[in-house]
């Protein structure tokens, strides 16, 4: 993704066995996470051949494209990588290292879990409803369904709430995240929220506005306002701490945590209120 970060218009093949509307919802969350010029998207649905994967290989390979792919086949997915390979066209597993390739702007690394491929069957699908579901309630949407959250997180502008959610999804846990504005009340919905499920995020004030500053940088021109100012910054995270205390959640520090970090904190306190918990946390 180098050449994406320098604003070289890079077309984007979405390549799926079925309709390919969840891996692009997906692929527009992590997009969100940087600025490009232009990327050009193509949804590929109902890929099932050897035919198809290699069409999709050429057609990418004339525009210098990129192959992102969710295909539940495993002899599929080893031919799109190995077709890709051989004519220099990247590809990326969504279930496996699509996070990698944006992790100098999310700060994540790969799941790697050994024999994915062969986990393709129950597992493969709840996965993917809990990616889905996540990115349908992410920085506050569709409260309506908020009770059908796992994990709730919650948190100022730029605590890491959705790079930690969509690493929560990739490891099965729906998760909808709400973000906390100053000397605003939280939304009503939360009242009826199982507190052993609700995690907010904070982060020292420093920290936060060096954040911020960044975000103003790569956004230029655009005016945020004293969305950088150290006063404000201090106000919104004393106010949202305020609001913890008297919501009565679980709060994790992600001041110089990766996401890894902080999710696993996350998932430590939700399995230590409810019993729940999805595989290995580590």
């Amino acid at each position: 993704m180098e050449n994406l970060k320098k604003g070289r218009k890079r077309h984007i093949f979405i390549v799926s066995d079925a309709t390919g509307q969840t891996a692009e919802r997906v692929v527009d969350a992590a997009l969100r996470q940087f600025k490009t010029t232009e990327v050009i998207k193509k949804v590929v649905p109902h890929v099932r051949t050897r035919e198809k994967i290699q069409e999709v290989i050429d057609e990418a390979a004339g525009v210098d494209g990129i192959v992102i792919f969710t295909l539940v086949s495993p002899t599929a997915r080893q031919d799109i990588t190995e077709m890709g390979r051989y004519q220099g066209v990247p590809t990326i597993d969504l279930l496996g290292p699509l996070l990698t390739r944006f992790s100098d702007l999310l700060e994540i690394s790969p799941l790697a879990q050994p024999g994915l491929d062969r986990q393709l069957d129950d597992d493969y699908f709840k996965r993917i409803e809990s990616i889905d579901f996540t990115i349908k309630h992410d920085d506050g949407l569709r409260m309506n369904t908020l009770d059908q959250a796992e994990i709730v997180l919650l948190g100022v502008s730029r605590t890491t709430k959705t790079p930690v959610s969509i690493y929560l999804s990739y490891r099965g846990w729906k998760v909808a995240n709400i973000p906390v504005l100053h000397n605003q009340p939280l939304p009503q919905e939360l009242a009826s929220i199982d507190r052993g499920r609700m995690v907010a995020l904070t982060v020292k004030p420093s920290r936060l506005q060096l954040i911020r500053m960044e975000r103003q940088r790569h956004l230029q021109n655009v005016d945020l306002g004293d969305y950088t100012d150290p006063e404000q910054v201090r106000e919104e995270v004393t106010y949202a701490l305020q609001l913890y205390r008297d919501l009565g959640c679980s709060v994790v520090d992600v001041t110089y945590k990766s996401i890894e970090e902080t999710s696993t904190d996350v998932m430590r306190i939700v399995y230590a209120h409810t019993g729940m918990k999805k595989g290995k946390i580590y």
